[in-house]
Protein backbone atom coordinates (compact mmCIF):
# COMPACT_ATOMS: atom_id res chain seq x y z
CA UNK A 1 0.00 0.00 0.00
CA UNK A 2 2.53 2.35 0.95
CA UNK A 3 4.45 1.18 -2.46
CA UNK A 4 1.64 2.51 -4.02
CA UNK A 5 0.80 5.90 -2.79
CA UNK A 6 4.63 6.70 -2.96
CA UNK A 7 3.98 6.37 -6.88
CA UNK A 8 1.12 8.08 -7.12
CA UNK A 9 3.27 10.71 -5.18
CA UNK A 10 5.88 10.76 -7.49
CA UNK A 11 3.64 10.60 -10.68
CA UNK A 12 1.87 13.50 -9.16
CA UNK A 13 4.85 15.69 -8.62
CA UNK A 14 6.20 14.27 -12.10
CA UNK A 15 3.44 15.59 -13.20
CA UNK A 16 3.01 19.05 -11.60
CA UNK A 17 7.07 19.71 -12.60
CA UNK A 18 6.21 18.73 -16.12
CA UNK A 19 3.16 21.81 -16.13
CA UNK A 20 5.49 24.51 -14.61
CA UNK A 21 8.18 23.38 -16.89
CA UNK A 22 6.06 23.32 -19.54
CA UNK A 23 5.36 27.67 -18.88
CA UNK A 24 9.35 28.20 -18.80
CA UNK A 25 9.67 26.85 -21.97
CA UNK A 26 7.94 28.01 -25.51
CA UNK A 27 5.94 26.03 -27.77
CA UNK A 28 7.14 25.50 -30.97
CA UNK A 29 5.17 25.84 -34.42
CA UNK A 30 7.20 25.24 -37.77
CA UNK A 31 5.69 26.45 -40.82
CA UNK A 32 6.80 25.38 -44.08
CA UNK A 33 5.00 26.14 -47.46
CA UNK A 34 6.24 23.99 -50.56
CA UNK A 35 7.88 26.25 -53.18
CA UNK A 36 7.65 29.19 -51.61
CA UNK A 37 10.65 31.41 -52.52
CA UNK A 38 12.01 34.54 -50.86
CA UNK A 39 11.80 36.27 -54.11
CA UNK A 40 7.81 36.11 -53.58
CA UNK A 41 7.81 37.02 -49.32
CA UNK A 42 7.89 40.81 -49.14
CA UNK A 43 10.12 40.99 -46.95
CA UNK A 44 12.82 39.91 -48.79
CA UNK A 45 11.07 40.58 -52.59
CA UNK A 46 12.16 43.40 -54.71
CA UNK A 47 10.77 43.25 -57.85
CA UNK A 48 7.42 41.99 -56.44
CA UNK A 49 7.26 43.56 -53.47
CA UNK A 50 5.04 46.11 -54.31
CA UNK A 51 1.89 43.49 -55.17
CA UNK A 52 2.17 42.82 -51.53
CA UNK A 53 2.04 39.09 -51.87
CA UNK A 54 2.33 38.61 -48.31
CA UNK A 55 1.39 41.02 -45.24
CA UNK A 56 0.30 38.22 -42.60
CA UNK A 57 4.51 36.71 -43.38
CA UNK A 58 5.90 40.44 -43.70
CA UNK A 59 4.19 41.18 -40.40
CA UNK A 60 5.77 38.13 -39.04
CA UNK A 61 9.30 39.50 -39.72
CA UNK A 62 9.15 42.69 -38.65
CA UNK A 63 8.34 41.42 -34.94
CA UNK A 64 11.63 39.07 -35.55
CA UNK A 65 14.30 37.99 -37.38
CA UNK A 66 14.55 37.66 -40.79
CA UNK A 67 17.70 36.00 -42.38
CA UNK A 68 18.92 37.12 -45.98
CA UNK A 69 21.67 33.89 -46.22
CA UNK A 70 19.30 30.74 -45.23
CA UNK A 71 19.83 27.88 -48.09
CA UNK A 72 18.46 24.73 -48.95
CA UNK A 73 21.75 21.88 -49.43
CA UNK A 74 19.37 20.15 -52.01
CA UNK A 75 16.67 22.21 -53.95
CA UNK A 76 13.99 19.32 -54.08
CA UNK A 77 11.11 18.71 -51.49
CA UNK A 78 12.10 15.14 -50.31
CA UNK A 79 15.97 16.05 -49.58
CA UNK A 80 14.94 19.44 -48.07
CA UNK A 81 12.26 17.80 -45.62
CA UNK A 82 14.78 14.84 -44.99
CA UNK A 83 17.25 17.36 -43.92
CA UNK A 84 15.52 19.31 -41.74
CA UNK A 85 13.81 15.77 -39.78
CA UNK A 86 17.08 14.71 -39.24
CA UNK A 87 19.68 17.32 -39.21
CA UNK A 88 21.90 15.38 -41.27
CA UNK A 89 23.08 16.21 -45.23
CA UNK A 90 21.26 13.96 -47.38
CA UNK A 91 24.41 12.14 -48.34
CA UNK A 92 24.14 10.91 -44.11
CA UNK A 93 20.38 10.35 -43.92
CA UNK A 94 19.95 8.82 -47.63
CA UNK A 95 17.12 11.04 -49.08
CA UNK A 96 19.18 11.89 -52.43
CA UNK A 97 15.83 12.12 -54.69
CA UNK A 98 12.30 12.38 -54.57
CA UNK A 99 11.91 8.64 -54.01
CA UNK A 100 14.18 8.92 -50.33
CA UNK A 101 12.24 8.16 -47.50
CA UNK A 102 13.05 8.89 -43.51
CA UNK A 103 12.01 5.59 -40.74
CA UNK A 104 10.45 6.70 -37.83
CA UNK A 105 13.41 5.56 -35.89
CA UNK A 106 15.65 8.09 -37.56
CA UNK A 107 13.34 10.96 -37.28
CA UNK A 108 15.16 12.72 -34.89
CA UNK A 109 13.55 15.83 -34.64
CA UNK A 110 10.49 14.77 -33.48
CA UNK A 111 11.69 11.74 -31.14
CA UNK A 112 14.04 14.35 -29.77
CA UNK A 113 11.07 16.89 -28.82
CA UNK A 114 9.14 13.99 -27.38
CA UNK A 115 12.01 13.13 -25.02
CA UNK A 116 11.97 16.69 -23.71
CA UNK A 117 8.46 16.80 -22.64
CA UNK A 118 6.69 18.24 -26.07
CA UNK A 119 3.49 17.21 -27.54
CA UNK A 120 4.07 16.34 -31.34
CA UNK A 121 2.01 16.89 -34.09
CA UNK A 122 2.62 17.58 -37.90
CA UNK A 123 0.16 18.30 -40.23
CA UNK A 124 0.20 18.85 -43.95
CA UNK A 125 2.82 18.24 -46.59
CA UNK A 126 4.92 14.86 -45.54
CA UNK A 127 6.67 13.60 -48.64
CA UNK A 128 9.24 11.19 -46.97
CA UNK A 129 7.05 7.71 -47.79
CA UNK A 130 7.57 6.27 -44.05
CA UNK A 131 4.80 6.75 -41.60
CA UNK A 132 5.97 10.12 -39.50
CA UNK A 133 7.23 9.61 -35.97
CA UNK A 134 4.90 12.19 -34.42
CA UNK A 135 2.31 11.72 -31.46
CA UNK A 136 -0.36 12.85 -34.24
CA UNK A 137 -0.31 13.68 -37.90
CA UNK A 138 -2.77 14.55 -40.19
CA UNK A 139 -0.35 13.99 -43.63
CA UNK A 140 -0.86 14.38 -47.44
CA UNK A 141 0.20 11.15 -49.56
CA UNK A 142 2.49 11.62 -51.94
CA UNK A 143 2.64 15.55 -53.12
CA UNK A 144 -1.10 15.26 -52.20
CA UNK A 145 -3.93 17.68 -54.16
CA UNK A 146 -4.86 20.77 -54.14
CA UNK A 147 -9.12 20.68 -54.20
CA UNK A 148 -10.58 17.61 -51.96
CA UNK A 149 -7.18 16.94 -50.36
CA UNK A 150 -7.24 13.53 -48.52
CA UNK A 151 -5.13 12.97 -45.50
CA UNK A 152 -2.96 10.01 -44.33
CA UNK A 153 -4.19 9.79 -40.02
CA UNK A 154 -4.26 7.31 -37.53
CA UNK A 155 -6.49 4.74 -37.20
CA UNK A 156 -7.13 1.01 -37.12
CA UNK A 157 -5.74 0.00 -40.25
CA UNK A 158 -2.04 0.24 -40.36
CA UNK A 159 -0.09 2.90 -42.24
CA UNK A 160 -0.61 4.55 -44.80
CA UNK A 161 -4.27 3.18 -45.30
CA UNK A 162 -6.48 4.86 -42.73
CA UNK A 163 -7.58 8.22 -45.07
CA UNK A 164 -10.20 11.04 -44.52
CA UNK A 165 -11.22 13.53 -47.47
CA UNK A 166 -11.80 17.24 -46.98
CA UNK A 167 -14.96 17.17 -49.76
CA UNK A 168 -15.12 20.81 -51.43
CA UNK A 169 -11.73 22.57 -49.71
CA UNK A 170 -8.82 23.54 -50.78
CA UNK A 171 -5.77 21.81 -49.36
CA UNK A 172 -4.74 25.13 -47.57
CA UNK A 173 -7.43 25.35 -46.00
CA UNK A 174 -8.39 21.91 -45.29
CA UNK A 175 -4.32 22.32 -43.76
CA UNK A 176 -5.34 25.12 -42.05
CA UNK A 177 -8.63 23.98 -40.40
CA UNK A 178 -6.89 20.38 -39.13
CA UNK A 179 -4.56 22.37 -37.47
CA UNK A 180 -6.59 24.55 -35.96
CA UNK A 181 -8.94 22.01 -35.15
CA UNK A 182 -6.02 19.64 -33.25
CA UNK A 183 -5.65 23.27 -31.54
CA UNK A 184 -8.82 22.98 -30.04
CA UNK A 185 -9.59 19.28 -29.64
CA UNK A 186 -6.28 17.56 -28.99
CA UNK A 187 -3.78 19.95 -27.22
CA UNK A 188 -2.77 18.88 -24.08
CA UNK A 189 -2.44 22.19 -22.45
CA UNK A 190 0.19 20.93 -19.45
CA UNK A 191 2.59 20.41 -22.20
CA UNK A 192 4.61 22.49 -24.35
CA UNK A 193 3.76 21.76 -28.29
CA UNK A 194 5.97 20.92 -31.20
CA UNK A 195 3.94 21.55 -33.94
CA UNK A 196 4.55 21.57 -38.23
CA UNK A 197 2.50 23.42 -39.86
CA UNK A 198 3.06 22.13 -44.03
CA UNK A 199 1.37 23.62 -46.64
CA UNK A 200 1.53 22.69 -50.01
CA UNK A 201 0.81 25.52 -51.99
CA UNK A 202 2.35 27.53 -53.87
CA UNK A 203 3.57 23.88 -55.65
CA UNK A 204 3.17 23.52 -58.92
CA UNK A 205 0.54 23.42 -61.01
CA UNK A 206 -0.43 26.81 -58.81
CA UNK A 207 -4.08 25.82 -58.22
CA UNK A 208 -5.45 28.57 -56.23
CA UNK A 209 -8.88 28.50 -54.02
CA UNK A 210 -11.38 29.94 -56.71
CA UNK A 211 -12.02 33.12 -54.38
CA UNK A 212 -8.68 34.21 -55.60
CA UNK A 213 -9.32 33.96 -59.24
CA UNK A 214 -9.83 37.60 -60.20
CA UNK A 215 -6.81 38.70 -57.64
CA UNK A 216 -4.37 40.15 -59.74
CA UNK A 217 -6.24 40.02 -63.13
CA UNK A 218 -5.76 43.12 -64.18
CA UNK A 219 -2.16 44.04 -62.97
CA UNK A 220 0.94 43.30 -65.01
CA UNK A 221 3.45 41.56 -63.42
CA UNK A 222 6.97 42.67 -63.35
CA UNK A 223 9.25 40.83 -65.18
CA UNK A 224 12.83 40.29 -64.37
CA UNK A 225 15.43 41.18 -66.80
CA UNK A 226 16.83 38.03 -67.35
CA UNK A 227 14.23 36.16 -68.37
CA UNK A 228 14.38 38.41 -71.66
CA UNK A 229 18.50 38.76 -71.88
CA UNK A 230 21.44 36.97 -70.31
CA UNK A 231 25.19 38.40 -70.81
CA UNK A 232 27.57 36.49 -73.03
CA UNK A 233 29.84 35.69 -69.87
CA UNK A 234 27.02 33.96 -67.61
CA UNK A 235 26.50 30.12 -67.52
CA UNK A 236 29.21 27.39 -68.75
CA UNK A 237 29.36 24.90 -71.65
CA UNK A 238 27.60 22.61 -68.80
CA UNK A 239 24.12 25.26 -68.67
CA UNK A 240 24.81 26.15 -72.47
CA UNK A 241 26.76 23.88 -74.46
CA UNK A 242 29.60 24.27 -76.94
CA UNK A 243 28.08 27.68 -79.07
CA UNK A 244 25.09 27.81 -77.14
CA UNK A 245 24.37 24.08 -78.43
CA UNK A 246 22.02 23.09 -75.31
CA UNK A 247 20.14 26.14 -74.49
CA UNK A 248 17.39 24.77 -75.61
CA UNK A 249 17.90 21.23 -73.69
CA UNK A 250 19.77 22.07 -70.54
CA UNK A 251 16.83 23.44 -67.77
CA UNK A 252 12.93 23.64 -68.74
CA UNK A 253 11.64 27.18 -69.16
CA UNK A 254 8.98 29.81 -69.38
CA UNK A 255 8.68 30.49 -73.28
CA UNK A 256 9.52 28.38 -75.95
CA UNK A 257 13.27 27.75 -75.62
CA UNK A 258 12.84 24.19 -74.19
CA UNK A 259 10.99 22.20 -76.84
CA UNK A 260 10.21 19.78 -74.65
CA UNK A 261 8.85 21.38 -70.93
CA UNK A 262 8.08 24.85 -70.78
CA UNK A 263 4.83 26.64 -69.11
CA UNK A 264 4.32 28.25 -72.56
CA UNK A 265 3.58 24.88 -73.22
CA UNK A 266 2.30 22.98 -69.82
CA UNK A 267 -0.12 25.78 -68.64
CA UNK A 268 -2.69 25.36 -71.72
CA UNK A 269 -2.54 21.86 -71.35
CA UNK A 270 -2.98 21.63 -67.74
CA UNK A 271 -5.62 24.51 -67.63
CA UNK A 272 -7.60 24.30 -71.14
CA UNK A 273 -9.87 26.13 -69.74
CA UNK A 274 -8.05 28.78 -68.93
CA UNK A 275 -5.32 29.38 -71.52
CA UNK A 276 -6.41 29.14 -74.76
CA UNK A 277 -2.87 30.14 -76.77
CA UNK A 278 -1.11 27.15 -78.78
CA UNK A 279 2.48 27.40 -78.36
CA UNK A 280 2.74 26.09 -82.30
CA UNK A 281 1.13 29.20 -83.31
CA UNK A 282 2.77 31.07 -86.33
CA UNK A 283 1.06 34.44 -85.32
CA UNK A 284 2.73 34.42 -82.04
CA UNK A 285 6.30 35.76 -81.75
CA UNK A 286 8.65 33.57 -79.07
CA UNK A 287 8.53 37.22 -76.83
CA UNK A 288 4.61 36.87 -76.81
CA UNK A 289 4.61 33.37 -75.59
CA UNK A 290 7.03 34.04 -73.39
CA UNK A 291 4.98 37.36 -72.02
CA UNK A 292 1.74 34.79 -71.86
CA UNK A 293 2.99 32.30 -70.29
CA UNK A 294 5.11 34.11 -67.78
CA UNK A 295 2.19 36.47 -66.89
CA UNK A 296 0.08 33.61 -66.17
CA UNK A 297 2.34 31.81 -64.22
CA UNK A 298 3.05 34.36 -61.78
CA UNK A 299 -0.64 35.04 -61.35
CA UNK A 300 -0.88 31.53 -60.42
CA UNK A 301 1.49 31.29 -58.54
CA UNK A 302 0.78 34.41 -56.41
CA UNK A 303 -2.60 33.40 -55.94
CA UNK A 304 -1.15 30.41 -54.26
CA UNK A 305 0.77 32.43 -52.40
CA UNK A 306 -1.91 34.58 -51.11
CA UNK A 307 -4.07 31.71 -49.90
CA UNK A 308 -1.37 30.85 -47.51
CA UNK A 309 -0.67 34.24 -46.43
CA UNK A 310 -4.53 34.44 -45.24
CA UNK A 311 -4.05 31.53 -44.02
CA UNK A 312 -1.48 31.92 -41.68
CA UNK A 313 -3.48 35.20 -40.77
CA UNK A 314 -6.55 32.56 -39.59
CA UNK A 315 -3.55 30.81 -37.93
CA UNK A 316 -2.44 33.37 -35.33
CA UNK A 317 -6.01 35.23 -34.75
CA UNK A 318 -6.66 31.89 -32.78
CA UNK A 319 -3.10 31.80 -31.19
CA UNK A 320 -3.51 35.47 -29.95
CA UNK A 321 -7.26 35.04 -28.89
CA UNK A 322 -5.76 31.71 -26.67
CA UNK A 323 -2.71 33.87 -25.16
CA UNK A 324 -0.28 31.34 -27.13
CA UNK A 325 0.79 33.62 -29.49
CA UNK A 326 3.84 35.27 -28.10
CA UNK A 327 5.17 32.37 -25.69
CA UNK A 328 5.49 30.31 -29.37
CA UNK A 329 8.64 30.19 -31.37
CA UNK A 330 6.68 30.90 -34.59
CA UNK A 331 9.27 29.84 -37.54
CA UNK A 332 8.06 30.84 -41.30
CA UNK A 333 10.36 28.85 -44.43
CA UNK A 334 9.96 27.49 -47.73
CA UNK A 335 11.49 24.14 -48.83
CA UNK A 336 13.95 25.40 -51.19
CA UNK A 337 13.46 28.29 -53.55
CA UNK A 338 11.79 28.54 -56.40
CA UNK A 339 12.22 30.00 -60.15
CA UNK A 340 10.14 32.69 -60.87
CA UNK A 341 11.06 33.62 -64.53
CA UNK A 342 14.89 34.36 -63.66
CA UNK A 343 17.07 33.27 -66.23
CA UNK A 344 14.17 31.71 -68.30
CA UNK A 345 14.11 28.78 -66.25
CA UNK A 346 10.98 27.37 -63.96
CA UNK A 347 11.05 24.97 -61.27
CA UNK A 348 13.85 24.45 -58.57
CA UNK A 349 17.04 22.07 -58.35
CA UNK A 350 19.56 24.84 -59.70
CA UNK A 351 22.32 25.87 -57.47
CA UNK A 352 21.93 29.35 -58.52
CA UNK A 353 20.55 31.49 -55.40
CA UNK A 354 17.28 32.09 -56.56
CA UNK A 355 16.78 27.86 -55.77
CA UNK A 356 19.16 27.28 -53.17
CA UNK A 357 18.16 30.61 -51.18
CA UNK A 358 15.23 29.91 -48.82
CA UNK A 359 12.92 32.24 -46.68
CA UNK A 360 13.88 31.81 -43.32
CA UNK A 361 12.00 34.17 -40.68
CA UNK A 362 11.71 33.33 -36.64
CA UNK A 363 9.47 35.12 -34.13
CA UNK A 364 9.84 34.83 -30.57
CA UNK A 365 9.39 38.34 -28.55
CA UNK A 366 10.78 36.80 -25.42
CA UNK A 367 14.14 37.21 -26.47
CA UNK A 368 14.80 38.03 -30.16
CA UNK A 369 14.20 41.46 -30.80
CA UNK A 370 11.79 42.86 -33.63
CA UNK A 371 12.88 44.16 -36.52
CA UNK A 372 16.79 41.64 -36.70
CA UNK A 373 18.18 41.19 -39.58
CA UNK A 374 21.04 39.04 -40.01
CA UNK A 375 23.05 37.78 -43.25
CA UNK A 376 24.66 35.20 -41.28
CA UNK A 377 24.92 31.65 -43.36
CA UNK A 378 22.56 28.87 -42.14
CA UNK A 379 21.22 25.41 -43.68
CA UNK A 380 18.25 23.58 -43.53
CA UNK A 381 20.37 21.09 -41.84
CA UNK A 382 20.78 23.56 -38.97
CA UNK A 383 16.87 24.46 -38.31
CA UNK A 384 16.28 21.65 -36.17
CA UNK A 385 19.11 22.05 -33.54
CA UNK A 386 17.75 25.15 -33.61
CA UNK A 387 14.28 24.32 -32.67
CA UNK A 388 15.58 21.56 -29.88
CA UNK A 389 17.95 24.48 -28.78
CA UNK A 390 14.73 26.60 -28.02
CA UNK A 391 13.11 23.43 -26.23
CA UNK A 392 15.64 23.30 -24.08
CA UNK A 393 16.32 19.91 -25.70
CA UNK A 394 19.30 17.56 -26.08
CA UNK A 395 20.62 17.96 -29.60
CA UNK A 396 21.68 14.15 -31.03
CA UNK A 397 25.73 13.76 -31.64
CA UNK A 398 24.92 12.56 -34.87
CA UNK A 399 23.06 15.51 -36.21
CA UNK A 400 25.44 17.46 -38.32
CA UNK A 401 23.25 20.71 -37.74
CA UNK A 402 24.36 23.42 -35.60
CA UNK A 403 21.76 25.59 -33.57
CA UNK A 404 21.97 29.60 -34.05
CA UNK A 405 19.54 30.82 -31.68
CA UNK A 406 22.28 32.94 -30.24
CA UNK A 407 22.35 35.12 -33.54
CA UNK A 408 18.44 35.08 -33.64
CA UNK A 409 18.61 36.56 -30.21
CA UNK A 410 21.65 38.89 -30.60
CA UNK A 411 21.68 39.04 -34.81
CA UNK A 412 25.55 38.68 -34.28
CA UNK A 413 27.54 35.62 -35.40
CA UNK A 414 30.04 33.63 -33.43
CA UNK A 415 33.16 33.73 -34.28
CA UNK A 416 33.86 29.74 -34.92
CA UNK A 417 30.34 29.83 -37.12
CA UNK A 418 30.51 28.68 -40.63
CA UNK A 419 31.75 30.34 -43.60
CA UNK A 420 30.15 28.55 -46.19
CA UNK A 421 26.86 26.25 -47.18
CA UNK A 422 27.00 23.45 -49.34
CA UNK A 423 24.91 22.61 -51.92
CA UNK A 424 24.78 19.14 -53.95
CA UNK A 425 21.73 17.85 -56.62
CA UNK A 426 21.78 14.49 -57.34
CA UNK A 427 18.69 13.65 -59.78
CA UNK A 428 20.92 14.41 -63.18
CA UNK A 429 18.50 15.46 -65.78
CA UNK A 430 15.44 13.82 -64.60
CA UNK A 431 12.33 16.14 -64.57
CA UNK A 432 13.77 19.26 -65.36
CA UNK A 433 16.78 18.66 -67.10
CA UNK A 434 19.16 19.82 -64.63
CA UNK A 435 22.63 18.05 -64.53
CA UNK A 436 24.07 16.99 -61.85
CA UNK A 437 25.96 19.61 -59.55
CA UNK A 438 27.33 20.49 -55.94
CA UNK A 439 28.33 24.53 -54.95
CA UNK A 440 30.16 25.96 -52.31
CA UNK A 441 28.28 29.36 -51.14
CA UNK A 442 30.11 31.99 -49.04
CA UNK A 443 28.63 35.83 -48.35
CA UNK A 444 31.04 36.87 -51.11
CA UNK A 445 31.05 34.13 -54.15
CA UNK A 446 29.78 30.68 -54.67
CA UNK A 447 31.71 28.28 -57.23
CA UNK A 448 29.47 25.86 -58.67
CA UNK A 449 30.77 22.41 -60.44
CA UNK A 450 28.81 20.77 -62.74
CA UNK A 451 30.16 17.51 -62.58
CA UNK A 452 27.10 16.26 -65.11
CA UNK A 453 26.51 12.16 -64.70
CA UNK A 454 23.92 10.23 -62.91
CA UNK A 455 24.68 8.02 -59.85
CA UNK A 456 26.34 5.39 -62.01
CA UNK A 457 28.16 7.92 -64.28
CA UNK A 458 26.32 7.80 -67.13
CA UNK A 459 24.21 9.74 -69.21
CA UNK A 460 27.00 12.29 -68.97
CA UNK A 461 26.82 15.89 -70.18
CA UNK A 462 29.51 18.32 -70.02
CA UNK A 463 31.59 19.26 -66.94
CA UNK A 464 32.14 22.60 -66.13
CA UNK A 465 32.64 25.02 -63.43
CA UNK A 466 31.01 28.69 -62.56
CA UNK A 467 32.04 31.10 -59.87
CA UNK A 468 30.29 34.19 -59.43
CA UNK A 469 31.27 37.56 -57.60
CA UNK A 470 28.13 38.04 -55.11
CA UNK A 471 29.69 41.22 -54.06
CA UNK A 472 29.26 42.56 -57.48
CA UNK A 473 26.77 40.33 -58.90
CA UNK A 474 24.30 39.56 -56.79
CA UNK A 475 22.24 38.08 -59.59
CA UNK A 476 24.97 35.57 -60.87
CA UNK A 477 24.98 36.74 -64.13
CA UNK A 478 29.12 36.57 -65.19
CA UNK A 479 30.87 33.71 -64.56
CA UNK A 480 34.23 34.56 -63.58
CA UNK A 481 35.78 30.95 -63.38
CA UNK A 482 38.58 32.07 -66.19
CA UNK A 483 38.90 35.60 -65.16
CA UNK A 484 42.26 35.83 -64.42
CA UNK A 485 41.27 38.78 -61.80
CA UNK A 486 40.11 35.49 -59.71
CA UNK A 487 42.68 32.87 -60.31
CA UNK A 488 43.76 33.16 -56.38
CA UNK A 489 40.31 33.39 -54.82
CA UNK A 490 39.38 30.77 -57.34
CA UNK A 491 42.30 28.46 -56.30
CA UNK A 492 41.22 29.16 -52.22
CA UNK A 493 37.91 28.74 -52.82
CA UNK A 494 38.35 25.27 -54.75
CA UNK A 495 40.71 23.77 -51.50
CA UNK A 496 37.70 24.99 -49.08
CA UNK A 497 35.27 23.65 -51.47
CA UNK A 498 37.06 20.03 -51.03
CA UNK A 499 37.28 20.60 -47.24
CA UNK A 500 33.78 21.43 -46.66
CA UNK A 501 32.76 17.49 -48.48
CA UNK A 502 35.10 16.15 -46.36
CA UNK A 503 34.16 17.52 -43.45
CA UNK A 504 30.18 16.92 -43.81
CA UNK A 505 31.38 13.27 -44.90
CA UNK A 506 29.92 13.89 -48.77
CA UNK A 507 33.24 11.72 -49.17
CA UNK A 508 31.64 9.57 -52.48
CA UNK A 509 31.88 6.40 -51.52
CA UNK A 510 27.93 5.85 -51.55
CA UNK A 511 27.91 6.21 -55.18
CA UNK A 512 31.90 5.93 -56.29
CA UNK A 513 30.87 5.79 -60.06
CA UNK A 514 29.85 9.02 -59.92
CA UNK A 515 32.68 10.14 -57.34
CA UNK A 516 34.87 8.86 -59.87
CA UNK A 517 33.50 11.47 -62.84
CA UNK A 518 33.03 14.20 -60.28
CA UNK A 519 37.17 13.35 -59.73
CA UNK A 520 38.04 13.02 -63.07
CA UNK A 521 36.98 16.37 -64.10
CA UNK A 522 37.86 18.51 -60.76
CA UNK A 523 40.86 19.80 -62.19
CA UNK A 524 39.68 21.01 -65.34
CA UNK A 525 42.54 21.06 -67.35
CA UNK A 526 42.96 21.61 -71.20
CA UNK A 527 42.30 18.05 -71.36
CA UNK A 528 38.95 17.81 -69.37
CA UNK A 529 37.71 21.06 -71.37
CA UNK A 530 38.37 19.22 -74.45
CA UNK A 531 36.36 16.27 -73.43
CA UNK A 532 33.86 18.59 -72.43
CA UNK A 533 33.47 19.77 -75.74
CA UNK A 534 33.28 16.20 -77.08
CA UNK A 535 30.60 15.03 -74.32
CA UNK A 536 28.42 18.32 -75.26
CA UNK A 537 28.00 17.57 -79.09
CA UNK A 538 27.36 13.68 -77.65
CA UNK A 539 24.65 15.50 -76.00
CA UNK A 540 22.88 17.28 -78.34
CA UNK A 541 21.96 14.53 -80.57
CA UNK A 542 20.64 12.28 -77.61
CA UNK A 543 18.45 15.21 -76.27
CA UNK A 544 17.29 16.27 -80.17
CA UNK A 545 16.31 12.46 -80.56
CA UNK A 546 14.65 12.19 -77.16
CA UNK A 547 12.60 14.93 -77.90
CA UNK A 548 11.99 14.23 -81.27
CA UNK A 549 10.44 10.64 -80.15
CA UNK A 550 9.02 11.97 -77.58
CA UNK A 551 7.05 14.24 -79.93
CA UNK A 552 6.12 11.99 -81.93
CA UNK A 553 4.99 9.43 -79.22
CA UNK A 554 2.48 13.24 -77.67
CA UNK A 555 1.39 13.10 -81.60
CA UNK A 556 -0.22 9.75 -81.71
CA UNK A 557 -1.95 10.09 -78.41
Amino acid sequence: MKMLVRNALLCALASLAVSVHAEDRPNILFIMSDDHTAQAVGAYATLLKDLNPTPTIDTLAAEGVCFDNAFCTNAICTPSRACILTGKYNHNNGVFDLGGNVPPKEQLLPIEMRKAGYQTAIIGKWHLVKEPNFDYYKVLPVQGKYFDPDFRIQGDKPWPRNLVTHKGMHSSDAITDSTLEWFKHKRDPNKPFFVCHQYKAPHDFFENAHRYDAYLADVEIPEPKSLWEKPSDWGSIATRGVNDELVPHVGTSIGRRNPWRSYARDLPRAFPEEFKWDINDPNLSDDEIKHLAYQAYLKKYLRCVKGVDDNLKRLFDYLKAENLYDNTVIIYTGDQGFWLGEKDYQDKRWAYDESERMPFIVRYPKSIPAGTRSDAIVENVDYPALMLDFAGAEIPTEMQGRSFRSICETGKEPADWKKAAYYRYWMHMIHHANPGEMAIRTKEYKLIFFYGCDYDGGEQTPPAWEMYDLKRDPQELHNVYDNPEYQAIRDELKSQFAQLRKDIGDDGTHHPKCEAVVQKFWDYDDVDRQEAVEISHEFRLRREAFVKATQSKKKKK
